[in-house]
């Protein structure tokens, strides 16, 4: 057999509300079929919130605090129409680090994306596609679109980009949903707003399981779908806080299903061992039998001496303009998280201020209309310190790091993230270079209100 094309088709903003994963609210046919050709993973975790990040570091099978590619929309020479000027803080790759697609065309691979980048590192698109369009979405294979633009008898590797959870701007999505019939986490108030949100959100899973129909319709039509090895995973959970940009797990908790032309992928395999983001991209080498580099981070799901992982670590950083860090570690057992930054609060002045979810719950936590659990995430506070029971506790409400019984347990997760950032020298341990901080300014303006700004506004 010819070597495997390998697809990915890369959600935007989207948790794993699917059928395939238990949740019945809305029919996802398509995706429920991929999942029961090949293998289902239960707990995989993307090492980041928010898309940029976390599109580094799955491009790279590298983590982005080890690449330098930790801070949202930096290494930007043009942000929104706006140059950067010479003196842009651009990011190269560290010695050695190529990226996936570069990888698959030295082994003669057709390589080509359809949508975003979004890529936090210096780096020219004609090194990495042989067809590069920025529109996001599905074309149908039209005008050397997607795999048509490949060449007879060469396979490819493609990203295939859907708006996902971002289809709330898009006039032609459907709402099915009923706002009242959904299930509100005890994270959020029960109000019509926040059900409507998140009625919302499935009714974008609904329209995205129907576009991943139509790539496997054309797949098979083309006569590729017997030969085509498909990753269908998202960036990171859906845009409500504590979610996006945010790694509680449903920040950074995704679908992952690989399906396709391998022997590896048994039909209705679930997986339920922890996996990275960063793990998608190794896999993705090695099913088409092209080497893993030594130095890349990710792992071989299905190799012959695969060990599970022991944990998963995942972090934030400054989101467009608003500087944080916080580093979480999943054990099969339990979620731990670390803030680094306890002199500001989790809701910072952020993008999705003024939209009319974040207005109501501003306005609910200022009239004391939020419960303990719901006013914990808008106060002025935050502990140093999470550790969260994740089979007692899925939401991650109950705060145990003060537990005594718990003891034990946190240094474990204290430890191991310590030995985490040494070993991988994680660069978001280390402040943000002065050329960063200024495209920042350039790019948001007044809305930079973090101290870090302020040496560089007094030099202005």
């Amino acid at each position: 057999m010819n070597a495997p094309n390998v697809l990915w088709i890369f959600i935007e903003d989207m948790n794993d509300w699917m059928g395939c994963y238990g949740h019945r609210v809305v029919p996802t046919p398509h995706i429920d079929r991929l999942a029961e050709a090949g293998v289902r993973f239960d707990r995989a975790y993307m090492p980041a919130g928010v898309c940029s990040p976390s599109r580094s570091a799955v491009i790279t099978g590298m983590y982005q605090t080890t690449i330098g590619a930790h801070n949202h929309r930096s290494s930007r020479p043009d942000f929104r129409g706006t140059g950067m000027g010479e003196d842009y803080d651009s990011i190269p790759l560290p010695d050695g680090v190529s990226t996936i697609p570069e990888l698959f065309r030295q082994s003669g691979y057709y390589t080509f994306i359809e949508g975003k980048t979004d890529y936090n590192f210096a780096y020219q698109s004609a090194d990495l596609y042989d067809s590069d369009n920025g529109q996001m979405g599905f074309k149908g294979t039209r005008e050397g679109r997607d795999w048509s633009g490949c060449p007879e008898g060469k396979p490819f590797f493609g990203q295939v980009q859907l708006t996902g959870g971002k289809q709330f701007g898009n006039p032609n999505l459907q709402r099915h949903v009923d706002p009242s019939t959904v299930d509100v986490p005890s994270y959020y108030p029960d109000h019509p707003i926040i059900r409507d949100e998140i009625a919302l959100h499935y009714d974008c899973v609904r329209h995205t399981d129907h576009e991943v129909g139509q790539i496997l319709s054309k797949l098979e039509e083309d006569g590729l779908l017997d030969n085509t090895i498909i990753f269908l995973f998202s960036d990171h959970g859906m845009r409500l806080p504590r979610h996006k940009q945010f790694i509680y797990q449903g920040g950074h908790k995704v679908p992952l299903i690989i399906s396709g032309a391998s022997d590896c992928l048994k039909p209705e395999t679930i997986r339920p061992d922890l996996v990275s983001g960063i793990d998608i991209s190794a896999t993705s080498l090695a099913l088409a039998g092209v080497e893993i580099p030594d130095q890349m981070e990710g792992q071989h799901l299905f190799a012959d001496d695969f060990t599970p992982r022991q944990f998963v670590v995942a972090a934030k950083d400054r989101c467009d303009y608003t500087i944080d860090r916080i580093r979480t570690v999943r054990t099969q057992k339990y979620g731990y998280l670390r803030n680094f930054m306890t002199d500001r609060p989790y809701m910072q002045p952020q993008y999705r201020d003024g939209s009319n979810f974040m207005t109501l719950l501003r306005q609910m936590y200022a009239q004391r209309q939020l419960n303990e659990i719901q006013a914990a995430f808008w106060g002025t506070d935050r502990p140093d310190e999470e550790l969260y029971d994740l089979e007692a506790d899925p939401h991650e409400t109950i705060n145990l790091a003060d537990d005594p019984a718990y003891a034990e347990v946190l240094v474990e997760h204290r430890q191991i993230l310590e030995n985490w950032v040494e070993e991988t020298d994680d660069q978001g341990q280390y402040p943000e270079s002065d050329a960063g901080l200024r495209c920042v300014l350039k790019r948001w303006g007044d809305k930079c209100v973090n101290p870090e700004y302020a040496r560089l506004k007094d030099r202005s």
